[in-house]
């Protein structure tokens, strides 16, 4: 692989494929971390910790894996390095520990992780996979700072915890609650879409070539059984009229 393409793994994570703004995943933790810069970074770095881990054993075991048992697996994998991330921080950084709390675990369950686990790490090779989770990681991370810092400056009239004088009076409470939360991620969504003039990715492949588990499935094909959906509904309808 060229140097370019290498480079353009790592980018695409930051804007035209970033995982918060343009493919909507790990929404649960932006919005329920992104009160606080401190706490934004933590996950965002906790995350990409993980992520990096995870793409890479996963890319390793990507063809001893069977096919069936594929997901619990990298379950299983992720549960692993987000355990590893949860000891040390509680044994090192135990304030950090306590302020993530329960979403510091859910990263197990995180749909970036596991997506990028399924989409790109188990269909390529080591070094690839990597820069791929240290895109997404820092895509990820930038997101969540990106929202943090209006929130916590605006709504909380500080930065990283350090007031900011001639903000203190004129607070807005309701950015850092979640009504405000879901407020910035829409406005940072249509900012992003703004930036790259639409030109992120979108979903637009919803049959089976689209499905990550097509080369799995053994029932008859999407397109066949919409098709006769399709004819039941309109026997139905005829039968009614």
């Amino acid at each position: 692989m060229k140097e370019q393409n290498k480079l353009s793994i790592i980018l695409k994570g930051l804007l035209l494929e970033n995982p918060v703004f343009v493919l909507v995943l790990g929404t649960c933790p932006t919005l329920a971390t992104t009160t606080s810069v401190i706490g934004a970074l933590s996950m965002g770095l906790a995350a990409a910790a993980v992520l990096i881990c995870s793409n890479v054993v996963i890319s390793l075991l990507g063809k001893i894996i069977p096919d069936k048992v594929r997901i619990p697996c990298y379950i299983v994998i992720i549960a692993g390095f987000v355990t590893l991330v949860q000891m040390l921080m509680h044994a090192y950084l135990p304030e950090l520990y306590e302020l993530l709390g329960i979403y510091l675990a859910l990263i197990t369950v995180n749909c970036i992780i596991l997506g990028r686990a399924e989409m790109f790490a188990s269909k390529n090779g080591v070094l690839e996979s990597a820069l791929d989770g240290v895109g997404m990681g820092l895509g990820f991370t930038l997101a969540l700072l990106a929202m943090a810092t209006v929130r916590e400056v605006f709504g909380n009239g500080s930065f990283a915890g350090f007031a900011i004088p001639f903000l203190e009076n004129y607070r807005i409470d309701f950015l850092i609650k979640p009504p405000g939360g879901f407020l910035i991620f829409g406005v940072m969504i249509a900012i992003v879409n703004a930036a790259t003039k639409c030109k992120a990715i979108k979903k637009k492949d919803f049959g089976c070539e689209g499905c990550p588990s097509a080369s799995v499935c053994r029932a008859k094909p999407c397109a066949a059984a919409d098709e006769n959906l399709t004819t039941k509904v309109g026997n139905t309808q005829k039968e009614e009229k």
